[in-house]
C-alpha cells in the first residue's frame, strides 16, 4: 500500500461526501473565475464600440448640458475634421419605463461618414435621409420589442413635451457594439417643438454633443486641442475626449459594482473553504483509530500529516480543475456562439466575456489554496494526536 492509494482508498470511504465538497469547489472556482473575467469581459465591448479616429465634444461642466447647435458648423471648419454628427437626448418611452433605451436625435446626412463600422445597410441610410420620421433602430432592440422594418411606432416624450411616431427604416447590427440605440432626425424633433405651455420658445437650438469622425489618427490629439480652444472663453465652453475614453468614464461608474462582485466570490470562496475544512475534520475524527495505529507502528508525524493534507489538496485540485475548465470552455462557446452563431443579440454581454488561460490558472491556484486552508488545521491535529489518548479511544 503506497501512500498515493491510501489517499485515494480514504476518499473513496464516504464517496458522496468527496463527490459533494469537490462539486461544492468546483462551482466556487467557477464563480470566480467568471468575476475574474469581468474586467477582460468589459474592456472587450468597450474595444468592440469604439474607434481611434472618433472624438465627442460636450459641455465642460457635463453631459447634462447643452451646447449650442451653431457649434456644429463651427467644428466642420476646424482643420482635420473629416464628418460631424451630433446627439440630443429624446428619453422616449415605448411601453414602461423600466424598458426605457437610448433614442437620440442626430444628423441623417453623415451617418455613414460618421460611423462606418457600424456596416448599416447604404438603402436604409438611404432612407433613413429621404423620410423625416424615420428611424435606424439597434438590433438588439429590435428582437426586445418584435419590431420589423416599415413598422410605425411612438414613443412617449420625457425630456420634451411631445411624443414622436417614427417609421423603422433600417437596422443597426449587433456588430456595430451599439445594438440597443434608436436615431432619428433631429430636424422632426425640432419641427414638433411649438411654443406651448411648459415650452415657451419654438424649435430646439441646442444640441447634447457633438460627434467628430477625424481624418488620421495621428490628428486626433491636435483636432481636439483646437476645437477646446475654439470655445475658450465662449458661453458654453467645451471638453473634446476620445470615443475610447467617453465610454471608460461611463464604464468607470461599474468599478464600484465588480469591486463588490469580486468580494462576493470571494466570501464564497471563503465558505466553501469552511465546508471543506469541517468535512475534512469529520474525516480526521473518524480514523483517529486508525491515525494510533499508524503511530504504534512507527510512523511519525510527517508522513501522517502529509497524507491527511494531500486528501484536502486532492479535492481541491480536482475541484479546481473542474471549476476552471468549465468556466473557460463555456465562455469560449459563448464568445464563439455571439460571433458566428447569429446569438450575439441573444447572448448580449454574454457573448462577449473572454476568459484567459490566466485566468483558468488564477482559478487553480486558488483551489489549491482553498485545499490547503482547509484541510491544514484538521491534519495538524490529527498528526499530533497523542498515541495513549488515540489507543484509550480505540480500546
Amino acid at each position: 500500500m503506497t501512500y498515493g492509494r491510501l489517499v485515494l482508498r480514504n476518499l473513496s470511504r464516504h464517496p458522496l461526501r468527496s463527490l459533494f465538497t469537490t462539486l461544492s469547489i468546483a462551482l466556487s472556482i467557477f464563480l470566480v473565475c467568471a468575476v475574474l473575467s469581468l474586467p477582460s469581459a468589459l474592456a472587450a465591448i468597450l474595444d468592440k464600440a469604439v474607434s481611434n479616429t472618433r472624438i465627442t465634444v460636450h459641455h465642460e461642466a457635463g453631459l447634462t448640458y447643452l451646447l449650442p447647435a451653431s457649434y456644429v458648423n463651427k467644428v466642420r471648419g476646424v482643420p482635420g475634421v473629416a464628418a460631424v454628427n451630433h446627439f440630443t437626448w429624446f428619453g422616449g418611452i415605448y411601453d414602461e419605463p423600466k424598458n426605457m433605451f437610448p433614442n437620440f436625435g442626430i444628423d441623417p446626412d453623415t451617418v455613414a461618414d460618421m460611423w462606418p463600422d457600424y456596416k448599416i445597410d447604404p438603402a436604409a441610410l438611404r432612407r433613413f435621409r429621404a423620410v423625416r420620421n424615420a428611424a435606424l433602430v439597434g438590433e438588439q432592440t429590435m428582437r426586445k420589442f418584435g419590431w420589423k422594418v416599415g413598422q410605425m411606432i411612438t414613443l412617449r416624450g420625457t425630456a420634451f413635451p411631445v411624443n414622436l411616431t417614427f417609421e423603422i427604416v433600417g437596422m443597426i447590427p449587433a456588430a456595430s457594439g451599439n445594438p440597443v440605440v434608436l436615431w432619428f432626425h433631429h430636424k422632426y424633433l425640432e419641427e414638433s417643438l411649438q411654443p406651448r405651455p411648459g415650452w415657451p420658445f419654438s424649435g430646439f437650438p441646442f444640441v447634447g454633443m457633438v460627434w467628430v469622425q477625424v481624418d488620421r489618427p495621428e490628428h486626433v490629439e491636435r483636432v481636439m486641442r483646437d476645437i477646446d480652444a475654439l470655445f475658450h472663453n465662449s458661453e458654453a465652453e467645451t471638453a473634446a475626449e476620445t470615443e475610447k475614453s467617453f465610454f471608460q468614464n461611463f464604464m468607470s461608474s461599474y468599478q464600484g459594482f465588480i469591486r463588490v462582485i469580486l468580494g462576493v466570490g470571494f466570501l464564497v470562496v471563503a465558505a466553501v473553504v469552511l465546508i471543506a475544512a469541517n468535512t475534512s475534520a469529520m474525516g480526521v475524527r473518524e480514523r483517529i483509530p486508525e491515525i494510533a495505529v499508524l503511530k504504534s507502528l512507527g510512523f511519525r508525524r510527517r508522513p501522517i500529516l502529509t497524507v491527511l493534507l494531500c486528501e484536502s489538496m486532492l479535492q481541491g485540485l480536482v475541484g479546481g480543475a473542474v471549476g476552471a475548465a468549465g468556466a473557460f470552455f463555456l465562455f469560449r462557446a459563448l464568445a464563439a456562439a455571439g460571433k458566428t452563431g447569429g446569438l450575439g443579440p441573444l447572448l448580449g454581454p454574454l457573448g462577449s466575456f473572454y476568459m484567459s488561460p490566466a485566468t483558468a490558472m488564477q482559478g487553480l491556484a486558488i483551489a489549491l489554496v482553498v485545499g490547503f486552508v482547509s484541510g491544514i488545521v484538521p491534519a495538524w491535529n490529527g498528526a499530533r494526536l497523542n498515541v495513549i489518548d488515540a489507543l484509550r479511544r480505540l480500546f
